[in-house]
C-alpha cells in the first residue's frame, strides 16, 4: 500500500499531465471542449480515475467520451513518461457531475426561498387564535398600583383567589403567617 499523500500528489500530477497532453499533443477535434477537473488514484497506485466536463450538449458529451476512450493509450504513455512511477496506472475517464449537482442544488435553494416567502406572506396577515402572549407573567409593582387605583371589585376577587401579597403580616389569610410557631417567633 502506498502513502495516501503520495496518491494525492500523483493524482494532481496526472490531472496536469492529461490536461496538457489533451491541449497540445492529442489532435482530435472532439476533445476541443473537454476540461479535466480532477483525478483520483487508488491506494495501490494501479488505477487512476480522471473526471472531465464537456461544454456542449449530449451528443458532444458522447463524442468526447469516445475520443477520450480512443486516446487513453497515448495519454497513459505520457503519464508513464512524465511521472516515473514503476507501474503506470490505468486511466479511466468519468464525466464529472459536480456542475449538474450544483445546478440542482441551486434550483432547490430557489424553491426553498420561494416557499419561505410564501409562508412569510401568509404569516403577515395572520392573527393569534387566543391571546397574543399565552404565557402567564408574574405581576410586578406597576400592575398592582394600576389595580389599586382602579375599582375595588377586582381586589376582592384577588383576595379570594389567594393573592394576599399586599395584606399585612398579621392577617390570618396570609399563607406566610404561621400561628403554630412556639413563642410567637418566626
Amino acid at each position: 500500500m502506498a502513502d495516501p499523500a503520495r496518491a494525492r500528489r500523483l493524482a494532481k500530477r496526472i490531472t496536469a499531465i492529461v490536461a496538457t497532453e489533451l491541449e497540445h499533443q492529442v489532435k482530435d477535434p472532439r476533445l476541443a471542449m473537454v476540461t479535466i477537473t480532477a483525478a483520483s488514484v487508488t491506494a495501490d497506485l494501479r488505477d487512476a480515475t480522471i473526471y472531465y466536463t464537456v461544454y456542449g450538449d449530449e451528443t458532444d458529451a458522447a463524442s468526447s467520451a469516445a475520443a477520450l476512450a480512443s486516446a487513453s493509450g497515448v495519454l497513459r504513455s505520457a503519464v508513464g513518461r512524465q511521472t516515473g512511477v514503476k507501474f503506470t496506472p490505468t486511466l479511466t475517464f468519468v464525466p464529472d457531475v459536480v456542475g449538474e449537482q450544483s445546478r440542482h442544488i441551486e434550483d432547490l435553494l430557489v424553491a426553498a426561498r420561494a416557499s419561505d416567502a410564501a409562508v412569510a406572506a401568509q404569516a403577515a396577515g395572520a392573527q393569534f387564535a387566543g391571546k397574543a402572549d399565552p404565557y402567564r407573567r408574574p405581576r410586578d409593582a406597576d400592575d398592582e398600583a394600576d389595580d389599586d387605583a382602579g375599582d375595588d371589585s377586582g381586589d376582592e376577587a384577588d383576595d379570594e383567589a389567594g393573592d394576599d401579597a399586599g395584606d399585612d403580616p398579621g392577617d390570618e389569610g396570609n399563607p406566610g403567617h404561621d400561628e403554630d410557631l412556639e413563642g410567637g417567633q418566626r
